[in-house]
């Protein structure tokens, strides 16, 4: 009788030889057009180059490119990667060849955690994708919308200069990684869904953990996405914590949808629902395109919580990580930091707190911010998906092909920066190059259909945000060892894996008043 281990062994042997010959019958040299694929590194049956990958994937995508060229293709199990370093070539894959690449990749757990296909950050281009587009534009994100709230923003962000001032006279320490997430948390909970940080279930502090560990495990390399053998095994309980995200998060706004119905409910009953006063937040926005029949779309309940996440994860995480990364570098750099502080008080005069108003009065203050996100890009890689095949610098690039813009690699690289390692906002005071993606050196917000609809609140909020910490407090940061940084010293600049690039250790520091903040607090 044959033993159940023998059995195995020969189902586990014939599924090898499948795979390796599937492997090389798809890593023919060249294309049958006899175009070639571009360069790639040695590969290993079935797993490809994924025994060449590190926790930080945009570095070694930029180690890759170093030794092979700015395009190259890489086969991760039985996906093809093309990974484009220079900017010419991005805007050949976003601009020149913008519809064949306006695609994007799901996996395991973008899937399970954003509703399969009601996710619009993660739809494919098309019919739902342009009308979320468009009703994100005109109406969620739209300049009259933003403007509505500016009285949120300006609250929140008062309050956070108070929290900071009493940090500072009572010298004590405070996390401002978590201080600057709750921020930005706030503003959009509010804004997306009238949520207060102070309610008596603590749902702002609730939806920002469950952003947090979103955008963490979306960003997490998971092998039963690329290898087929594995892909209903759950390695590292990757699906195990996606269903656990989801189920916590659908429980939350199935609530808050659920309170928010009953009350326009009882609002229209008693004949205040039209009430053209009130300032309509997204939900509401999004529950009355639910009840209109007319759209060309068929807009559900999962969409408008799948279309609530996208906006947590790419409104909270990013704008925190750019605050971040930016009280980094100039803690790092004392010189920028004071040409910062002269800035805002040459237009506040230091009798009050800078306000959205003097946006445009601070432009050493937005080139601080080109700097960090050519440094820090709050999304280090965009990634498209070829909806054919397509030809690039005269390399064929099969459809199917997933093309990663390694925009951190970009950042830093010698070729296209002068000293690009050196944090110097000066190289944009005098450059046309702007964040919208017009520019390919520098794509924070990604470029065209695709680039981030969030894009005006984010460069609303962070001139201000940025002036006003810089304008009240200097900082006494921590070391890894919890002890306060000497003179001279520079706090470390490490990363840690994610779908975003955020530091690898928060920032502890006590925030030191420039000087008698009170009078401004009081405005």
């Amino acid at each position: 009788m044959i033993s159940l281990t023998f059995f195995l062994a020969t189902i586990v042997f014939l599924v090898f030889v499948l795979q390796l010959f599937s492997y090389f019958k798809r890593n023919k040299k060249s294309h049958p057009n006899l175009l070639p694929y571009p360069p790639s590194p040695p590969a290993i049956p079935i797993f490809g180059h994924l025994h060449l990958l590190k926790p930080l994937i945009h570095h070694a995508f930029r180690d890759l490119s170093d030794r092979y060229g700015p395009l190259i293709s890489l086969r991760l199990g039985s996906a093809r990667f093309i990974v484009v370093n220079t900017p010419s070539l991005a805007k050949e894959f976003l601009k020149n060849n913008e519809l064949t690449f306006s695609h994007r990749k799901m996996n395991i757990a973008i899937n399970m955690i954003a509703y399969d296909d009601a996710t619009f950050a993660f739809a494919p281009y098309g019919e739902y994708w342009k009308f979320i587009k468009k009703l994100s534009t005109t109406e969620l994100l739209g300049a009259r919308t933003i403007g509505q709230f500016l009285p949120i923003r300006t609250r929140e962000l008062q309050q956070l200069i108070q929290t900071l001032a009493k940090k500072s006279k009572a010298e004590e320490s405070v996390n401002l990684s978590q201080a600057l997430l709750k921020l930005s948390n706030n503003i959009i909970s509010k804004m997306m869904l009238s949520i207060e940080a102070s309610g008596t279930d603590n749902q702002a502090e609730e939806t920002r953990a469950l952003v947090r560990e979103v955008t963490e495990i979306f960003g997490e390399f998971n092998v039963s996405d690329f290898i087929g053998i594995f892909k209903n095994f759950d390695l590292k309980s990757l699906k195990k914590r996606a269903l656990n995200i989801h189920k916590r998060y659908d429980a939350l706004l199935e609530k808050i949808i659920s309170d928010r119905e009953n009350s326009r409910r009882i609002a229209k009953l008693e004949g205040g629902y039209e009430d053209e006063e009130k300032v309509k937040d997204f939900l509401d926005i999004l529950l009355d395109v639910s009840d209109e029949k007319d759209y060309e779309v068929n807009f559900t309940r999962n969409h408008i919580k799948s279309l609530i996440l996208d906006y947590f994860t790419a409104a909270t995480d990013t704008t925190a990580l750019s605050l971040e990364w930016t009280v980094s570098e100039l803690f790092n750099n004392p010189k920028v930091l004071k040409k910062a502080q002269e800035e805002v008080e040459r237009v506040t005069r230091n009798e009050r707190l800078v306000c959205e108003a003097d946006s445009s009065n601070l432009p050493y203050i937005h080139a601080i911010i080109k700097e960090t996100m050519r440094l820090h890009p709050p999304i280090p890689m965009l990634m498209r998906k070829g909806s054919k095949d397509c030809v690039v610098d005269g390399k064929m690039i099969p459809k199917g092909s997933l093309v990663c813009m390694n925009i951190w690699a970009m950042g830093r690289d010698e070729k296209i920066w002068e000293n690009p390692l050196e944090f110097r906002p000066e190289r944009f005071i005098e450059s046309d190059i702007d964040v919208k993606g017009h520019h390919f050196e520098l794509l924070p917000f990604g470029s065209g259909r695709r680039a981030c609809p969030g894009m005006p609140l984010a460069m609303r909020e962070l001139p201000t945000f940025i002036g006003a910490l810089v304008q009240c407090f200097e900082w006494k940061m921590f070391d890894s060892d919890s002890k306060i940084l000497g003179y001279g010293k520079k706090i470390d600049m490490d990363e840690r894996p994610g779908l975003t690039a955020p530091r690898a250790n928060d920032l502890i520091c006590i925030p030191v008043a420039r000087f008698n903040l009170d009078p401004l607090l009081q405005l």
